[in-house]
């Protein structure tokens, strides 16, 4: 049941049928086998393969590297139908999407023949990694550092935090600080492709000085992992920097920078398909549901809360899709990314929370839906920057912008 979706005519037929293709996929394979994965907070394998085949881990990957070549627009609406489905499997799409992004806006040819024709497939797949354990948003307090020991080879060590995908994926797009000294201090971080073992939870031999700890267990997002990271002694060749030693080397700040920016826009994307899914849940069940002789979709507060709801779905798809627009038109999006995604994610929190309220007591059951959502919703209001950054980082960028 779609409520609330966009006019046709805002869509070309190929996204159409591409979001038309995914929307089906989510309602036959990842609403059904959602309740499972997240109970037993194991891995979606199935689910991954079958994404696979669909080509969605290549799908902003140019043609000639064996993806899809759609753009930011059309992989923020993928990403609100599987979300719509479960905000874990747009997870493991996610990480992967911000790895081929910082490829293929900053790797060298050299990195992008050798990586994106097989992250297109999903052969291999990506991570990336700012957090650790003693910073959040802070990113320039980074630690994990790296020290170039011989001419082609540089190793490092530190502790990173926080990483979906940190376990099943192969690449992890990491930033570290190069130069301790560097002044502006944001010149002296450089991102690094850290290769590893998929599925290997402490890496010897050809990945020796990398392990991953067991998944930290959470109140929801699951079935997806999210671990952490420890170098120790990790050796990553002077040509895995992100776009090469000479051009990359104390870029890594501005490079993660310009990635979340799109980074905030998917996650935007996965506040909308929440929000959509609570609201399906919500006009279903109270039109099921009576109460004093009558469904409580007829009472009056029931309705106010279905209204709210449906108005900020809509509201928000719009800013997100207007986010993805401007990138796509090669715009600065910063301010516009980052309202898509405060708005989303809080637009999220609260529809899922509506819900939960109309389903009352049968939505603190594991039974319904909705008690899923419930758990999920929170990490929007936290991944990508909390509400609280994208406030700051809101409130400096219009001040730039109409500077006296």
């Amino acid at each position: 049941m779609a409520i609330a979706t966009p006019s046709a005519s805002d869509y070309t037929d190929e996204q159409k049928a591409i979001i038309e293709m995914v929307r089906q996929f989510a309602d036959e394979q990842i609403i059904p086998n959602a309740e499972h994965y997240d109970s037993t907070d194991t891995y979606p394998e199935p689910i991954i393969e079958q994404l696979k085949e669909l080509g969605l881990f290549g799908i902003t990957i140019p043609e000639e590297y064996g993806g899809l070549g759609l753009d930011l627009t059309t992989y923020c609406m993928v990403v609100e139908e599987l979300s719509r489905g479960w905000i874990s499997i747009s997870g493991a799409i996610n990480t992967h999407f911000i790895g081929t992004y910082l490829l293929m806006k900053f790797g060298t040819d050299a990195q992008k023949q050798n990586y994106l024709p097989r992250m297109a497939t999903g052969e291999i797949r990506a991570a990336f990694s700012l957090s650790e354990p003693e910073l959040g948003s802070d990113v320039q307090a980074i630690k994990t550092a790296a020290k170039k020991i011989d001419d082609a080879t540089y190793e490092i060590n530190g502790q990173k935090m926080w990483v979906t995908n940190g376990l099943m994926s192969d690449l992890v797009f990491v930033l570290v600080k190069t130069d301790p000294d560097a002044q502006p201090r944001h010149k002296g971080f450089t991102c690094f492709i850290a290769e590893k073992e998929g599925g290997v939870s402490e890496n010897t031999g050809k990945y020796a000085g990398l392990t991953v700890p067991p998944k930290l267990k959470k109140m929801g997002y699951k079935g997806v992992e999210s671990t952490e990271l420890v170098f120790d002694g990790y050796k990553c060749p002077a040509d895995n920097i992100l776009g090469g030693e000479d051009a990359g080397l104390g870029q890594g700040f501005s490079q993660m920078m310009d990635a979340l920016e799109v980074g905030r826009a998917n996650v935007a994307a996965r506040g909308v398909g929440i929000a959509q899914r609570a609201l399906e849940l919500a006009l279903r069940y109270s039109q099921e549901r009576k109460t004093f002789g009558k469904p409580i979709c007829e009472h009056q507060a029931v309705q106010f809360k279905l209204a709210d709801m449906a108005t900020q779905v809509d509201a928000a798809r719009m800013m997100t899709l207007r986010a993805a627009r401007m990138k796509d038109a090669g715009e600065r999006s910063d301010l516009e990314a980052g309202m898509a995604k405060l708005f989303a994610s809080e637009a999220g929190r609260f529809c899922v929370e509506e819900s939960f309220r109309i389903h009352g007591g049968y939505g603190y059951s594991k039974e319904y839906e909705i008690e899923r959502l419930y758990r999920d919703a929170p990490l929007l209001l936290i991944g990508e920057g909390t509400s609280e950054i994208q406030r700051m980082v809101i409130g400096k960028k219009l001040l730039q912008r109409h500077k006296i």
